[in-house]
């Protein structure tokens, strides 16, 4: 077998950060008419890069294959929704963004994001491989060119006479199979008074949360601000600013600009490295007390679900996100314990889930069932799920939320 390297700085990748087994891909929901089709599995074996900290899963299906028609939605979130406004309000004032301002936001989904900008009479650009959603922005109003970002794409903006004040990369970078490319094309379209934000989980979060349902297929890598702020280097972009944000369990947005420019790293970024730093994220003895956390809570969840079996409860789950069916399949959960799932996205209702095949159903079949518990798959969605789903509690109903640790809420 070829040894794996680091897809940022090609070093042999020897280290285990985490083993949770064989897998489906996160997003390849299963239509009914194929289900007792053989589902590929491939291995979810997250390795550890000693010499740039990188941790990643090896590429095991072309971009195209996920994301051409992918089923995620951005919209279907109203925290999500509420998040976008807010940072685009925040970015006006913060970059002094106006009407001769332009936004090009790259991974731009259903125009979830730059709607507000366009609302604000500031021009605005998607670019979205998927064509499902990239569709939706364009019935929206919104620009979008149907296409995967990099250098080529960035040439071609670029020549097109595209100069952004701000470009937006939410949660896409840890997807990007060839890092390299991504943020050289970042290089190539930014000029020099312009700035990017990127808005990715943090393996701080990952590792002191026991996030290991983040962990998954198309979640190609995981990082640090140590590392990000090497592969900045190297492509002559710099870190200025960071954030540190609630969503997806703990992200970091960061604030990036040419390596030539006059701003000046602020104090909350300073932080934040001497955080890292004292974690030790980058040494084995964390990536094994790590592992250890995982199987326990692997344990901690099967337990909670075989108990409630055996007690007579019955538990069903809400939400189809990619972290879901890693937990459920890491955790080795069956129908017998989680007869189905519910989700507000109508192009998952219908759809089963890989490898578990749980039955995704409409929100409106949870109700009619009344559970004696709803597991919240997405958990960092925990809060909005709740008060979306108040009439559970009116049955003696209770929420449960897997992360960071198993939390009943009644």
């Amino acid at each position: 077998m070829a040894r794996h390297r680091c897809r940022f700085c090609a070093e042999g990748l020897d280290e285990t950060f985490v083993d949770l087994g064989l897998s489906p891909l996160a997003n390849s929901f299963v239509p009914p008419e194929r289900a007792d089709a053989v589902e590929p599995t491939y291995p979810l074996h997250a390795r550890a890069c000693h010499a740039c900290g990188l941790v990643q899963l090896p590429q095991f299906e072309p971009a195209a294959n996920i994301f051409d028609q992918y089923l995620y939605y951005s919209s279907y979130s109203e925290s999500w929704l509420r998040h976008a406004e807010a940072y685009a309000a925040e970015m006006m004032t913060r970059a002094r963004l106006g009407a001769d301002s332009e936004v090009i936001e790259i991974a731009s989904n259903d125009g979830y994001l730059l709607q507000y900008f366009q609302r604000a009479g500031i021009r605005s650009l998607g670019v979205e491989p998927a064509s499902g959603p990239a569709a939706t922005a364009v019935a929206k109003g919104i620009p979008t060119r149907t296409c995967y970002f990099g250098r080529d794409t960035a040439i071609a903006l670029r020549a097109e006479g595209h100069r952004p004040d701000l470009i937006v990369a939410n949660n896409v970078l840890p997807h990007v199979p060839d890092i390299n490319d991504f943020v050289a094309g970042l290089r190539i379209l930014l000029p020099e008074t312009g700035r990017v934000t990127l808005e990715l989980p943090h393996l701080l979060h990952l590792i002191e949360g026991i996030q290991f349902d983040t962990i998954y297929h198309e979640h190609l890598s995981y990082f640090s601000l140590a590392t990000l702020q090497a592969v900045f280097r190297a492509h002559a972009l710099r870190a200025f600013d960071a954030d540190e944000l609630p969503t997806h369990g703990g992200s970091l947005r960061l604030h990036v600009c040419t390596e030539a420019s006059s701003q000046q790293p602020s104090l909350a970024l300073d932080g934040l490295r001497r955080r890292e730093a004292a974690a030790s994220l980058d040494q084995p003895a964390t990536w094994h007390g790590f592992r250890e956390k995982v199987a326990a809570k692997r344990t901690m969840i099967r337990d909670f679900l075989v108990t409630a079996r055996r007690a007579g409860k019955t538990v069903l789950a809400y939400g189809a996100p990619a972290k879901g069916n890693t937990l459920l399949n890491y955790c080795g959960i069956t129908r017998e314990l989680i007869p189905f799932t519910v989700d507000r996205n109508p192009h998952k209702q219908g759809l089963l889930l890989p490898g578990t095949h749980l039955p995704v159903r409409d929100p409106a079949a949870l109700v009619a069932a009344r559970p004696d518990y709803v597991f919240i798959l997405p958990w960092n969605l925990k809060d909005e799920i709740i008060a979306q789903l108040a009439e559970v509690r009116a049955w003696g109903g209770q929420f449960v939320a897997p992360a960071p640790d198993l939390t009943i809420v009644s």
